[in-house]
């Protein structure tokens, strides 16, 4: 089974870059979009390879919002994380299937200023909380933009970027917790070297020097690492300042 994951920056926009013919050559069984930015209704489209549309899009028009596709119909789905403070920005959308649960998540963003660090530590605290209670019934497998660099090789220069958002101590700490808790950041599971990232600036031409940050992640449950097969990023594919990511499960 591949999974793939993608902040797409637009979906609208996406798709007036080649998403379709792409989707149509990579056939993914699941794909995770964030950032999608747009309701179902303003995107009147015919998806390939028999995908069902499942939607999370946030109550601001335009902002956020997530998607999944998936080829197979799951046997729940559920928006957001019930927490009243969390979901009204369509960030949380998760999908069960008959053995795993899969949840497509669009982590807030700090802001450069760190206005909102604090409402990101909560976030962090309550997400986590809410795989474990989804992981006893059930494997969970949680992708999407973490918006988190976690260690120093996950971004170009680590040094300069010590306590800017996206790489403070309490974000890094956030991610800890998921490791903790015991879930496994796949594509370390296979890569242990650096220069590998998802999201590049779209100034200076950092995308073309790869000067970027891994922001976009698979972490699945440790029981299954076993049916793991593969983790993998997509840096050759364009239309957004995010990259595609994914894994193989048997």
């Amino acid at each position: 089974m591949k999974l793939i994951s993608w902040n797409v920056n637009g979906l609208r926009a996406v798709l007036r870059k080649g998403f379709l013919d792409w989707l149509e050559r990579k056939q993914p069984d699941i794909l995770c979009l964030q950032e999608v930015r747009a309701l179902p209704a303003e995107v009147d489209q015919l998806w390939p390879g028999g995908y069902e549309v499942h939607w999370n899009p946030a109550e601001k028009k335009g902002y956020s919002g997530v998607a999944t596709f998936t080829k197979n119909p799951p046997v729940k789905i559920t928006c957001g994380m019930g927490k009243a403070e969390h979901d009204h920005e369509g960030r949380v959308l998760t999908t069960e299937f008959a053995d795993f649960i899969l949840v497509n998540v669009y982590v807030p963003n700090s802001q450069r200023s760190l206005a909102r660090l604090p409402y990101r530590q909560e976030w962090d605290k309550d997400f986590l909380a809410y795989l474990k209670k989804l992981e006893r019934r059930k494997p969970v497998v949680f992708c999407g933009d973490l918006n988190v660099a976690h260690s120093e090789i996950d971004l170009a220069n680590p040094k300069t970027n010590v306590g800017n958002h996206g790489f403070t101590p309490q974000e890094r700490a956030g991610f800890d917790a998921f490791v903790k808790a015991g879930f496994v950041d796949s594509f370390r599971e296979f890569e242990k070297g650096g220069g590998h990232y998802t999201w590049w600036s779209q100034m200076s031409g950092a995308r073309a020097r790869n000067v970027g940050w891994r922001i976009d992640y698979f972490l699945i449950s440790r029981s299954l690492r076993p049916q793991l097969r593969r983790a993998f990023i997509l840096p050759e594919v364009m239309g957004s300042d995010h990259c595609p990511v994914g894994i193989e499960l048997d």
